[in-house]
C-alpha cells in the first residue's frame, strides 16, 4: 500500500524552490493508470512544504491538487482514505498556528469530516527543533569594505568596515539543511555586551572555505574576536547528519541542560541520579554557570 506523493510549487523569497519533491499533477493520471496495471494499492496522497517557504498560499494549491488527485483516482476504481500534509512545521507556535489557519477551513471543504479520509502529518521538526541549542566558536575574522560581504547584499554607503567571521561549524556539520532549504539561522551573541555598543554589518560562514559554507549573508553584530561564542536557537532538526566527506570536522558534543524549576520538580519527585548530576557539571564554558547559580552537589 503506499501514498502518491505529488510536488508543491515551493515559492522561497520570491524564488521558486530548487528543490521539489513528488510528481505534478498532470503525470498523476498516467502513474495512476501504471499503478492499475501493476495492481499496486494506492491508498492516498502525500505532499510536503518545505520549512523555508513563506508563502501560506503554497498549502492552498497543494490541497487543492490532493483532492484533485481523489477523485482522479476514483475514475480508476480506488477508494483512497488518508491524506498526509507532510512536515516542514518549524519550531515556533506561530508559523504552526499560521498552516493551521489556512489549512483548516480548505480541509473542511475538501476532506471533510465524515468523509472517511484520515489526515495526518509529520511534525517531527516541530517538536524537535527546540529541543537543541547550537554554541559555535569563531575561529577566525577578517575586515571587508562595507558593502562587498558577497554581490548579493546591497551597499549601505557607510564607511564603517564589514566584519566575515569563520565559524567552527557549517554546512558540512551542524548546517547542513542549509544545502537543500533556506534555513534562516539567526546568531545570538554570548557575551556581555553594552547597550551602546556599536553594531557592524556581518556575514558568517563555516570551517571549510567553501563557497557553500555560507551561513548567515548579512547581520548586524558587536565586534566579535576569535574565540566569542554564538548561539543558534532551535536547531533539533536535522542537524545531527552522517559524518561529513570532510573528516576533520566532529560532530558536536551533546550536553543536557534544563531550566531550575524542571530540576527541583525532578528532586521534589524523587527522580536524581549521580549521572544525571554529572551531565549538568559537563557543559561547555560558553554555557557554564556561575557560582551563586550553580546546582546543589546534594539531592
Amino acid at each position: 500500500r503506499v501514498l502518491l506523493h505529488i510536488a508543491t510549487e515551493d515559492y522561497i523569497g520570491g524564488e521558486e524552490g530548487n528543490m521539489k519533491f513528488g510528481t505534478s499533477l498532470k503525470n498523476c493520471r498516467h502513474l495512476l493508470e501504471c499503478a492499475k496495471e501493476l495492481d499496486v494499492q494506492i491508498i492516498g496522497v502525500k505532499f510536503h512544504v518545505s520549512s523555508a517557504c513563506k508563502e501560506s498560499q503554497v498549502y492552498v494549491h497543494a490541497l487543492s491538487d490532493a483532492r484533485c488527485v481523489f477523485d482522479m483516482a476514483g475514475e480508476f476504481g480506488y477508494t483512497m482514505n488518508m491524506l498526509d500534509i507532510g512536515g516542514g512545521f518549524t519550531g515556533t507556535e506561530f508559523q504552526l498556528e499560521e498552516v493551521n489557519h489556512v489549512i483548516s477551513p480548505l480541509l473542511d471543504v475538501y476532506f471533510p469530516e465524515g468523509s472517511g479520509i484520515k489526515i495526518i502529518s509529520e511534525p517531527g521538526s516541530y517538536y524537535v527543533s527546540s529541543a537543541f541549542t547550537l554554541a559555535v566558536n569563531i575561529i577566525a575574522k577578517k575586515v571587508v569594505e562595507n558593502g562587498k560581504l558577497s554581490s548579493g547584499v546591497e551597499k549601505t554607503g557607510s564607511d564603517e568596515p564589514a566584519f566575515v567571521y569563520y565559524m567552527n561549524d557549517g554546512v558540512y556539520g551542524s548546517f547542513a539543511s542549509k544545502l537543500s532549504e533556506n534555513l534562516n539561522a539567526i546568531p545570538e551573541v554570548h557575551k556581555k555586551c553594552k547597550e551602546d555598543e556599536p553594531l557592524f554589518t556581518s556575514s558568517l560562514w563555516g570551517p571549510s572555505c567553501d563557497e557553500l559554507d555560507l551561513i548567515v549573508e548579512n547581520c548586524l553584530l558587536p565586534e566579535l574576536n576569535v574565540g566569542d561564542w554564538l548561539i543558534f536557537d532551535n536547531m533539533g532538526a536535522d542537524s545531527f547528519h552522517e559524518p561529513s566527506a570532510f573528516n576533520d570536522f566532529q560532530r558536536p558534543a551533546v550536553y543536557y541542560m534544563m531550566s531550575f524549576s524542571d530540576w527541583y520538580e525532578m528532586q521534589d519527585s524523587g527522580i536524581t541520579s549521580d549521572t544525571m548530576m554529572k551531565n549538568f557539571f559537563f557543559v561547555p564554558s560558553c554555557i557554564q554557570l556561575s557560582q551563586e547559580d550553580s546546582f546543589p552537589t546534594e539531592a
